[in-house]
């Protein structure tokens, strides 16, 4: 490893970094380089990871920032936090990048670090064994009185939500049923049980159901809608119905603690991945787009793969809760992380003080959290909609070190927003790929997951490079670093949720998208204050 050097140039500036990177970085927008086909299979599954100018597909330049600049050279070891709704640390492709508390001793129900944490060797597990959870609005409606204007606001709120959730899982439930349907239409054509897309296309004669059968599976590949995940979706909508809007369901019981009192802390357990696997989903994926093997071609490549993964399970089926949100970041700040990802949200936050608290501890050990912006395509500024967790109070900033990240997809064109992206001119800074990203799922397997829960974490291992490179750098240098050496959108773009055409500038601070290979040129050619 090349012995790092931090070079005095001023006494107020520093230029940190045993590298410097040098390149041809993108600076303004690149319209011709733009594709105009549909992707490939090989660009559907790693386009976050592509570049605009060599590959025609708007990523991160991650591929191209290993290939030229990178190489073979070596940073630091940095560790970045997931608080999510637990790994699965036995994935094949995330072998050897889960962090290890080497102060700990396994299993042998001893604080061997006294830390407050029993046997926490990958991390800490804050909701034990509970795994679906109410909406906090439902939460917050248990605490009024029936019959009360808030209890009535809120239950009103509630009875809409119920609404909507039977209407999607009836919407999904015909989804499989057409799907079903289709699939026998097809089979019964062709003669056989199994068959593939080319198969089918190139089948001929086609009667009119074949067709409409056809149409429809060409919708469901568009979308990578299978029927094992319309399964999950389907069970998403009844669990919406039977739990995160169930007045009368209580998911907190089995845990144990106050969640109203922060100084309740001795609770949890030590295992990471949760009581069932496949609860760990989201974790799973967010892990694998920061930290995946990228040696092999087995599955994903992550952003950089040579992180390790600090496992803080804190996010239920269900809203999470302020005080496991706070513990978990000061967990991750007291054990060594240097970025947090938070790949989650929500419309309330009773006891935020506790999270803001929380924040600005992580900006004092100098921290960088990188927060995913919400998928509701609407504008977060202040006086807006809230989301939760947010370093915005009274319109202001409360600290240094946090970046809030919104969702793009490959193309570059007008559409390049993702329409479910959360925007804003203040409290959005950068945007990141967050469209069907292919990533680690539960038993070693690979799905497609869309959202600013993705966007986070390609931010979040953009940033891990950095700060493994450039370690003097400060997690407010970092952050500046991500936002102004991000790619330009494209010139004018639609906003979320809408066909208006608006400047990039309009729904975030940066109006740009987060881009390793330039980032590194951009940290190796400037000077920072402290």
């Amino acid at each position: 490893m090349k012995k790092l050097f931090c070079v005095l140039i001023i006494p107020l500036t520093i230029s940190c970094g045993s590298i410097k990177f040098v390149g041809n970085p993108s600076t303004t927008p690149l319209i011709k380089y733009s594709k105009k086909e549909s992707l490939v299979e090989e660009e559907k599954k790693f386009w976050h990871l592509m570049d605009l100018r060599t590959d025609s597909i708007a990523g991160m330049s991650v591929d191209r920032a290993h290939n030229e600049l990178i190489k073979d050279q070596k940073g630091k070891t940095v560790i970045v936090a997931v608080i999510d709704s637990g790994v699965d640390i036995d994935h094949s492709e995330l072998e050897g990048v889960i962090w290890v508390n080497e102060d700990e001793i396994p299993n042998n129900l001893i604080d061997d670090d006294q830390n407050g944490y029993v046997d926490d060797i990958h991390g800490w597990n804050f909701l034990g064994a509970s795994e679906l959870e109410n909406m906090e609005s439902v939460r917050l409606q248990k605490k009024e009185a029936p019959g009360s204007e808030a209890f009535k606001k809120f239950e009103k709120q509630r009875l809409e939500n119920i609404k909507g959730k039977k209407e999607e899982l009836a919407d999904i439930e015909d989804m499989i049923q057409r799907s079903q349907k289709s699939d026998s239409v097809i089979k019964a054509a062709l003669g056989k049980e199994e068959y593939s897309s080319e198969e089918a296309e190139s089948f001929s004669p086609k009667t009119f159901a074949f067709m409409e059968a056809l149409i429809f599976k060409r919708f469901l590949e568009e979308n990578q809608l299978t029927n094992s995940k319309l399964e999950v979706y389907k069970k998403s909508a009844q669990d919406g119905i039977n739990a995160h809007y169930n007045i009368d369901f209580d998911g907190r019981a089995v845990v144990r603690d106050d969640p109203d009192n922060i100084d309740d802390r001795v609770y949890g357990n030590a295992n990471v991945i949760g009581p069932k696997k496949e609860g760990a989903a989201h974790g799973t994926h967010v892990s694998g787009i920061i930290a995946a093997n990228r040696s092999n071609n087995n599955g994903n490549r992550g952003v950089f793969d040579r992180a390790k993964i600090m496992v803080l399970r804190a996010v239920p089926d269900g809203d999470e809760y302020d005080k496991d949100i706070a513990l978990a970041v000061r967990y991750a700040v007291d054990n060594g992380a240097r970025v947090i990802n938070t790949s989650f949200g929500k419309g309330y936050s009773p006891h935020k003080d506790w999270v803001w608290d929380a924040l600005k501890y992580a900006e004092k050990k100098d921290v960088l959290i990188v927060n995913a912006a919400g998928n509701s395509g609407t504008n977060v500024n202040p006086g807006k909609k809230r989301s939760y967790i947010t370093d915005e109070v009274e319109g202001k900033e409360i600290v240094s070190n946090f970046l809030t990240v919104g969702a793009v997809g490959p193309y570059y064109d007008k559409e390049q927003v993702a329409s479910f992206s959360n925007f804003g001119s203040q409290n959005v800074d950068v945007f990141a790929p967050g469209s069907k990203i292919w990533s680690t799922v539960p038993y070693s397997k690979f799905d497609y997951y869309s959202g600013t829960s993705m966007a986070a974490p390609n931010a979040a291992g953009v940033a891990a490079v950095l700060r493994s490179f450039f370690p003097k750098l400060k997690a407010y240098q970092v952050k500046k670093i991500l936002m102004n050496s991000g790619m330009p959108l494209y010139p004018t773009v639609e906003k979320p949720n809408s066909d208006e055409l608006v400047s990039p500038k309009t729904l975030s601070k940066s109006g740009k998208m987060i881009n390793l290979y330039n980032a590194l040129i951009y940290a190796s050619n400037k000077s920072y204050k402290k």
